[in-house]
């Protein structure tokens, strides 16, 4: 069977190779007979994401076959190159990942775009190094510093998904609340807020937006740390996989895909988005900030 980790990009993969056969006109059984060495039973089990580990080039066979285009191809190729691995990179740290938030990283991958919603902390993909180790060793005092590295090396690894060649869309917002809850000292805070900056203004597919003191609550609700997962559409416009609602908490994380909890999510951030600060203002308040805290 597969495992947790290859659940997600397995559906991923047949979800699209199903999509585009019906697109190409071609039934089951036709085109399983034109792919060289595919039965029938296989293909059915490589579009259900029960197959796991495909072969990249039978995917890629089968794309050809159905007229898919080049860039297509490339990412259906390597959803089968990283399902068919046997374990994702995060597996390799073990207990240095807290119990289940090795699926939230999965689910962080795979998605297309990123919604995180942080009052208190900057957000976890955008965190520095020095940031990241002082919250380790706040959270683990007796830790040995070979954990705290490798904590940090998880941190470094997630965040890949913001520059790779088709990186992850993010919207942030955090509330001012998180710039001034000191991490470290002074020069972490500061270091970590020009990160911050720099960013947003050399990855465009990165925006940052600030809930101001002054905003209050809104919606009059003193809303949680909360990510929204999209993992983009298929081919016929339904989503590849259900957009899911990450809650993490000191005791683990929920996740949620009903539509109704799905939708409360959307409207909470879609009214903290409103009530924050614009960018550019943004920026401004974070450089602000970040300046006091080289003055001390």
């Amino acid at each position: 069977m597969p495992s947790v980790g290859q659940t997600l990009p397995l559906h991923q993969l047949g979800r699209r190779l199903r999509d585009w056969r019906d697109g190409a006109g071609y039934s089951l059984e036709r085109a399983a007979s034109m792919v060289p060495g595919m039965s029938q039973t296989a293909l059915h089990r490589l579009e259900k994401g029960m197959k796991a580990k495909p072969n990249p080039r039978d995917v890629r066979a089968i794309c050809e076959l159905y007229g898919v285009p080049e860039d297509l191809i490339d990412g259906a190729v390597g959803l089968a190159m990283q399902a068919a691995q046997k374990d994702w990179w995060w597996h390799a740290y073990g207990g240095d990942i807290p119990e289940d938030f090795d699926v939230y990283v999965a689910q962080e991958t795979a998605a297309e775009s990123i919604c995180s919603h942080q009052p208190n902390l900057i957000p976890g993909l955008l965190q520095t190094p020095s940031y990241v180790l002082s919250l380790a060793r706040e959270s683990l005092p007796d830790a040995e510093p070979q954990k705290l590295e490798r904590i940090v090396e998880v941190k470094t690894h997630r965040k890949a998904i913001l520059t790779r060649p088709k990186p992850v869309v993010m919207d942030v917002v955090i509330s001012q609340a998180a710039l001034h809850h000191r991490v470290g000292s002074a020069a972490i805070m500061a270091a970590q807020l020009r990160h911050l900056t720099e960013m947003t203004a050399l990855h465009p597919n990165i925006t940052l937006q600030v809930l101001p003191f002054e905003a209050g609550f809104p919606g009059g609700v003193s809303m949680p740390p909360f990510v929204i997962l999209d993992f983009g559409r298929a081919s016929d416009g339904s989503p590849i996989e259900p957009r899911t609602i990450f809650l993490e908490n000191v005791v683990g994380g929920i996740y949620l895909r009903k539509p109704d909890d799905v939708s409360f999510y959307d409207r909470a951030y879609d009214r903290i988005k409103q009530a924050s600060l614009d960018a550019k203002a943004s920026q401004t308040l974070v450089t602000r900030v970040a300046k006091e805290y080289d003055r001390e």
